[in-house]
């Protein structure tokens, strides 16, 4: 069987950033179960994925256009202190939830503290950065009906709900 969309796929990976530092891997862990064609993973390894089959192995540089965008300075800001009301300690790496620029919902993390100056970035903490996984397929299957309705997979290595 191949990879193609709406299959189940396991994958044991490890990524690393340009400079060789891991950044995530599943060694040690169970594999990544994600449905292929659900846009569950970055577009670059699902491209890099499409037609692999059980027992292959890659390794893939993923250009950031292709993994989390490029760096957008406009997703950094510099707030107040009086916005963050009700949170009593703010500490550079702590996220919040806010209004994204297309009006939806984003993360934000604090990047720095001066004074009652808060600096938060909107981008992934990937953005802009080459990535580069190694990556085995361990198994695919066909999804459930049940997985293609949510979108994910459930049970083991997926989304449990």
């Amino acid at each position: 069987m191949q990879i193609s969309a709406n299959k189940a796929v396991s994958i044991d990976y490890t990524l690393t950033n340009d400079g060789g530092e891991v950044i995530d891997s599943s060694a040690g862990g169970q594999p990544l179960v994600y449905l292929h064609g659900a846009g569950n993973i970055i577009p670059g390894l699902e491209s890099a994925l499409e037609g692999k089959q059980v027992g292959d192995e890659l390794n893939v540089s993923i250009e950031p256009e292709e993994a989390y965008g490029e760096f957008s300075a406009e997703l950094v800001a510099v707030l107040g202190r009086q916005m963050f009301e009700g949170v009593d300690e703010l500490e550079v790496g702590m996220q919040f939830h806010a209004s994204a620029p297309d009006g939806g919902m984003q993360i934000v993390t604090i990047t720095a503290l001066d004074g009652d100056e808060v600096t938060v970035d909107g981008n992934h903490p990937l953005a802009g950065q080459r990535l580069t996984f190694e990556v085995k397929v361990i198994d695919i299957r066909d999804a459930s009906e049940d997985e293609l309705a949510h979108g994910h997979i459930h049970g083991e290595g997926g989304v449990h709900h």
